[in-house]
């Protein structure tokens, strides 16, 4: 699969084009979605009817549910990493579309550092999680407890602030230039300050809520962003962003 992407990708590169050329961003956002909820599946499928954990459960209850269910934490987590390739590519892509329709603004580069962060996120959550089945780890319980809460940091608080910067970026950007429907930058900002938010699950475990709110919330946002930016291929749709009254006028008032 990540041959198929990169083959994709060189494919859209080396063709000489006045159309924006990159891979599908329709077809990221949905492979990404499959694959994440393929390792729910696979993860539900596996257990073979053992009750779901959370690292806040007891230590030995942990140990016990890994010890059982090693199959299914094995492919969930082999979903979860390749989940990652997909969004990376989104992300990155989604960028590129936004500068080559005309726009220069910061809002971009924090729209990839978002992407970026949740991309390693969901890579390290899935390399971590998979560690877990191994029944030399899963044999200890303290170690058990301290690698799931890694896991859970990761593919929890660490993606969804991530895709919270993201969502910013590519949604602040697009209203000031008009890019997108107002609707998806509205939901954009909603996703983008949930991510945020989750960042309190640090210190408060109520937090924890915004967590599959971005998640979730952000998949459909994923899927109108790429189904808006696909619109119209066919050359730069936008001015400088530098340009715009309304950030000029954000400018002087500072």
């Amino acid at each position: 699969m990540h041959i198929y992407f990169v083959y994709y990708i060189n494919d859209f590169v080396v063709k000489p084009t006045s159309r924006f050329r990159g891979p599908s961003l329709i077809l990221l956002a949905t492979v990404h979605i499959l694959l994440f909820a393929a390792g729910l599946a696979a993860a539900a499928a596996l257990r073979h009817g053992a009750s779901f954990v959370t690292p806040f459960a007891p230590a030995e209850a942990l140990r016990s549910f890994f010890t059982q269910s090693p199959g299914a934490v094995r492919v969930s987590s082999f979903f979860l990493f390749g989940s990652a390739v997909p969004f990376g590519i989104f992300a990155v892509t989604a960028v590129s579309r936004l500068r080559y329709m005309g726009v220069r603004a910061a809002g971009t580069n924090i729209a990839l550092l978002g992407g970026l962060t949740a991309t390693i996120a969901l890579l390290l959550s899935g390399i971590v999680g998979w560690v877990l089945s191994v029944p030399e780890v899963s044999a200890s319980a303290p170690v058990v407890k301290a690698i799931d809460f890694l896991n859970f940091l990761l593919g929890g608080a660490v993606y969804a602030i991530g895709f919270g910067l993201l969502a910013a970026g590519v949604s602040v950007t697009s209203y000031f230039m008009r890019l997108l429907p107002r609707w998806i930058v509205v939901l954009g900002i909603l996703v983008a300050l949930a991510g945020e938010l989750s960042s309190f699950s640090l210190i408060a475990y109520p937090a924890n809520f915004f967590i599959p709110i971005t998640r979730f919330v952000g998949f459909i946002w994923m899927l109108s962003v790429a189904v808006a930016l696909t619109k119209d291929r066919n050359g730069p749709l936008a001015a400088n962003v530098g340009d715009s009254p309304q950030i000029a006028s954000l400018g002087t008032s500072t």
